[in-house]
């Protein structure tokens, strides 16, 4: 009788960015033959594109800088940005790993990070290591490097269509189309592809599935713009719930504040507000000249800030806080960042009434100066200093799209829960940014490639250990 299945390994994982690769080397370490698949002709996806920023507490940097951190608060941290919505569980699994898993990829994959950490919004203390080349790139190329060591196969162009499952409910394969051009789901070669011990799903997001989106939070229409790469569509997520995997909060969906309107996707302007404008400069309303909202505030806080009463926003920031910012060469370079010689210079720039940003401008630097307290509660660091040496910068923001706190649910062992039952669904695992529960209502900044990388790892370990079926 013929086999159903034109080929079989030990491992099948679907999607090669952070979390999937992740779960490639660990399971790669164990079995004899692991396969990465990925519908798009080149792999890393949105981590490859990411801006590198890996959130860790209680690590090597802050020692040396003598901050004071925990995984207990950057537990504290996530629960507040993301309204206790969190599964506390998961949530405290990233905080308690994030350290460990960051020296992973220093030690096991070489990946090189700046030696001075950044104070992204929604975080008690600076907590966030960048790459050195700031981009997620720094940490997917080295990954690839790994799986090519191994031995690990990476599949372009090949569209997973459908999980194929055993009478008994057991994980037993996929079906893909091999050969894909994205986006047409009916292009390439139909073939099955048989999991001896188990599939691993890290298809990523659904950011740019305005279809599938629109559906979960009818305000996200397709007008809105995402930061994501094209292929951040549903299909993966769409096929897991088909197999009985349980939806997780797939209606909150997460737009950044920080990019910028005269650039598509996350460019090169969200680099500069992330590390320089908003810890180190001002958010102001271009039509009062006036700061509305602390821009240390998490994701969801300044967005929902920033639509309200249709408020055009610019962040600005001096000389010294600008030199913050790897990308400001390119942002300049590109006209995403203006730069200019006088407030004054800047104000008519962007058509902001001189009088109130001057003032805006003043009350802040007095209070940096005099050590009070921020009105909006913003922090005040010992290096923030107060706005006033040229030239200054400005960028013209807008919120877009970025990440999918929504998936499908997981338990600590990274095993894809049936919807009916809500038990583990026999050798189906999943990781990253398809699954739901870590970050609640709203993720924090840098909180991503951590969760990627340790439940990418959970994944592809505790795949690794089962027993390989005849």
């Amino acid at each position: 009788m013929k086999s159903i299945w034109d080929e079989e390994y030990d491992i099948v994982i679907i999607g090669s960015g952070f979390a999937g690769l992740s779960a490639a080397i660990e399971a790669g370490k164990v079995c004899p033959s692991v396969i990465v698949l990925e519908k798009m002709p080149a792999p890393g996806g949105n981590s490859s594109i990411s801006g590198g920023l890996f959130a860790a507490a209680a690590s090597p940097l802050q020692a040396k800088d003598r901050i004071i951190d925990s995984p207990e608060l950057m537990l504290s941290d996530m629960l507040a940005a993301g309204l206790e919505l969190n599964n506390k569980e998961l949530a405290r699994i990233v905080a308690e790993n994030s350290t460990e898993a960051l020296l992973w990829t220093i030690k096991e994959l070489g990946v090189k990070y700046k030696p001075r950490l950044s104070h992204l919004g929604g975080h008690s203390v600076a907590r966030t290591y960048n790459t050195a080349n700031t981009s997620g790139s720094g940490i997917i190329k080295p990954m690839l490097a790994k799986c090519r060591d191994l031995g690990i196969p990476i599949r372009l162009k090949t569209y997973l269509t459908q999980f194929i499952l055993s009478k008994s409910g057991e994980m037993e394969g996929v079906a893909v189309r091999e050969d894909y051009l994205f986006p047409n789901r009916k292009s390439g070669v139909l073939k099955r592809i048989r999991a001896k011990r188990a599939v691993i799903l890290a298809t990523g997001g659904f950011s740019q599935d305005k279809e599938f989106r629109v559906i979960q939070d009818p305000k996200l229409t397709e007008e809105i713009e995402s930061t994501n790469h094209q292929g951040a569509t549903a299909e993966g997520l769409i096929a897991a719930l088909k197999a009985s995997a349980t939806p997780i909060q797939l209606s909150l969906i997460q737009l950044g504040p920080w990019a910028s309107r005269d650039e598509e996707g996350f460019g090169v302007g969200s680099m500069f507000s992330m590390l320089a404008g908003f810890p180190y400069g001002i958010l102001i309303d271009v039509r009062t000249g006036k700061r509305f909202i602390n821009e240390q505030a998490d994701r969801k806080l300044l967005v929902d800030a920033m639509l309200s009463s249709d408020r055009e926003s610019i962040a600005i920031v001096d000389q010294k806080g600008g030199q913050h910012a790897s990308t400001l060469d390119q942002c300049l370079k590109r006209g995403v960042v203006k730069k200019f010689e006088s407030i004054k210079e800047l104000a008519a720039a962007n058509t902001v009434p001189l009088a109130p940003l001057k003032e805006t401008i003043e009350v802040y630097n007095s209070l940096i100066e005099k050590g009070r307290n921020d009105a909006f509660g913003k922090p005040l660091p010992i290096d923030l200093q107060p706005i006033r040496v040229p030239p200054y910068y400005s960028i013209r923001l807008t919120p877009k799209i970025h990440h999918c706190m929504g998936g499908i649910q997981i338990n600590a062992e990274a095993q894809v829960v049936h919807i009916e039952t809500h038990r583990p669904i026999s050798r189906f695992y999943a990781a990253g940014e398809v699954t739901g529960g870590v970050h609640g209502a709203s993720r924090l900044g840098s909180n991503a490639i951590p969760e990627c990388i340790i439940f990418g790892r959970i994944a592809g370990i505790n795949a690794a250990a089962q027993k390989p079926r005849p």
